[in-house]
């Protein structure tokens, strides 16, 4: 028993892994010609249009999306089903 205690001491070492990082998306924070026009022409046709849909989808940012989805209401191309401060529903 002793000497199983003596022992137990000169294993290895755990190593802690670094765990998984995701990756950083490299979103726009403003708009190019051809990413507005395509935002314009794909966005209407989406069954569900929400910030994080759109700002996936195009690859631009949350608040661009935010901006530009308010924009798209204004003109009439899509029309709000749900408000609420944190999630908006169109």
């Amino acid at each position: 028993k002793a000497r199983a205690a003596m022992a137990g001491g000169k294993g290895k070492k755990k190593k802690w892994s670094k765990g998984k990082s995701a990756s950083k998306l490299q979103n726009a924070v403003l708009f190019d010609a051809k990413t507005y026009d395509k935002l314009k022409t794909d966005v209407p046709k989406m069954k569900i249009i929400t910030v994080a849909t759109v700002s996936e989808r195009m690859k631009i940012s949350g608040s661009l999306a935010r901006v530009a989805m308010k924009e798209m209401e204004s003109d009439g191309l899509i029309r709000r089903v749900l408000y609420h401060r944190r999630q908006q529903i169109f």
